[in-house]
């Protein structure tokens, strides 16, 4: 969760693996949007000397559907590859690392980003360096100044990050996946015990992170920033993905994997927890393969969702009124899958089409919330999650809640949700460092040295 460990296959390969996906208007620029992709899962701060990197021999895309068919017309790609500038050491760094130019980081990265459009490519910078990790105070003394020296500005009011960040998604994945724990409210559960406050297992956690932020005329259907919310242009749906070439041969002579062929795509995400809680386990793979406009086979996993069914299980009597609500769930169809269409919420709409995909859909004529509320549209903060994604949004109590039922009475009036069902929640917080409140906004990594198992430390 959010999708750091969501199907059989790609769980074994973390390089490849997208955990999470956001897309907002940026705060502090509300003439922009920033995209924002995470990769590589539970990163523990002190895993050297071989530290986490980008893949040279995977394809990180963030992609954009701003047609209404679910398909991608505008795709920002972004190609690495890793240097070793001393062969006689094992060590990561030689000394302090004062510059992300230092000659002392002995395995520096670079990237490569290519905006493609209507099948015309172009790209937008070349050898652009990646900060190190947050190794610690020795061997990175300043990280803040190391990654704010990887913020590159590009042409067209584009400006793009990659590199180590803290993990901003939270949740209490120890007590979830225990048989749908809810450590707040497992007096009420099948197996009862005493309520506890929540503990955020991506505490102590780093991911790397792909950061973009474009002007809003950058991702629209007709190049226009749109200010009428009601606007059917005025939605763009987002997703990312990483592939890999389709076969790999183990070369001798380089004593390394070489991989051959055209790209096949290997993970995916545009709704948080999508995969992760929707699709069943057999299917997950495939899942991941397959790009949106093809998500209609999935759709009765989104209108029937099996945690829908098991809340009512795992806590008797808690939820009665969900347990007799037989209808297909229209609501979490219009929210996962096509986006809430005009007349559901007041004066709101972030609707693609017709077509079920999943997509992280933003509306970006809705301007920055001047007081955000990280549970979003539910809590009438229409700039927030389904609205995009922010990386402060409370995603697993609006999910929650929303599977709970509390979104039924949007398309039928005549439900009326269990009183838990605007409670529920894993009792979890961001406990890494705190985010940023300009871009790339996602928090400084825990650094090795500085960190406890468990407990963050960025300085």
């Amino acid at each position: 969760m959010s999708s750091h460990r969501e199907a059989p296959e790609i769980s074994k390969d973390p390089v490849a693996d997208n955990t999470d996906v956001y897309a907002f208007v940026s705060p502090d620029k509300p003439d922009t949007v920033t995209l924002i992709a995470n990769f590589i899962p539970f990163q523990n701060p002190f895993g050297g000397p071989n530290f986490y990197e980008f893949g040279d021999d995977v394809l990180y895309q963030i992609n954009i559907s701003n047609g209404g068919d679910g398909k991608t017309d505008i795709s920002y790609q972004f190609r690495f590859r890793a240097e070793i500038r001393n062969k006689k050491t094992f060590l990561y760094n030689t000394g302090p690392i004062t510059s992300i130019e230092d000659k002392t980081w002995n395995r520096p990265q670079y990237y490569t980003v290519t905006r493609v459009e209507k099948g015309r490519s172009r790209t937008l910078a070349r050898d652009l360096p990646v900060p190190p990790v947050n190794v610690g105070i020795r061997s990175t003394p300043d990280y803040a100044k190391l990654a704010k020296a990887a913020v590159h500005t590009l042409d067209g009011g584009r400006t793009v990050f990659a590199g180590q960040r803290a993990d901003g998604f939270f949740a209490d994945l120890g007590s979830i996946f225990d048989l749908g724990t809810l450590r707040p409210f497992q007096m009420a559960h099948l197996i009862p015990s005493a309520a506890a406050v929540g503990v955020n297992g991506l505490q102590g956690s780093n991911v790397h992170t792909i950061a973009l932020q474009v002007p809003i005329s950058d991702l629209t259907r007709n190049g226009r920033v749109p200010k009428d919310v009601m606007d059917p242009k005025a939605t763009i749906g987002v997703w990312a993905s990483a592939s890999r070439q389709q076969s790999r041969i183990f070369d001798e002579l380089l004593g390394i994997s070489v991989w051959h062929g055209p790209h096949k795509q290997v993970s995916r995400l545009g709704n948080p927890l999508f995969n992760e809680v929707i699709v069943p386990m057999a299917e997950k793979d495939r899942w991941n393969s397959r790009p949106p406009s093809k998500d209609r086979e999935y759709a009765k996993y989104v209108t029937t969702p099996e945690l829908a069914g098991l809340l009512p299980v795992l806590y008797p009597d808690v939820f009665p009124n969900l347990a007799a609500y037989k209808k297909p769930r229209a609501d979490l169809a219009a929210i996962l899958l096509t986006g809430i269409p005009e007349g559901v919420v007041p004066g709101f709409q972030n609707y693609t089409g017709p077509v079920e995909s999943d997509l992280l859909r933003l509306n970006v004529a809705v301007p920055p919330a001047k007081t955000p509320n990280p549970l979003g549209l539910v809590a009438g903060d229409a700039a927030g999650f389904p609205n995009g994604r922010r990386v402060f949004d409370d995603v697993v109590t609006v999910e929650l809640r929303a599977v709970a039922g509390l979104t039924i009475p949007l398309v039928d009036p005549k439900f009326t949700p269990d009183d838990a069902a605007s409670a529920i929640n894993d009792g979890t917080s961001n406990t890494n460092s705190d985010y940023l409140k300009v871009f790339p906004y996602l928090g400084t990594p825990a650094g090795g040295y500085q960190s406890k198992p468990g407990v963050p430390a960025a300085s």
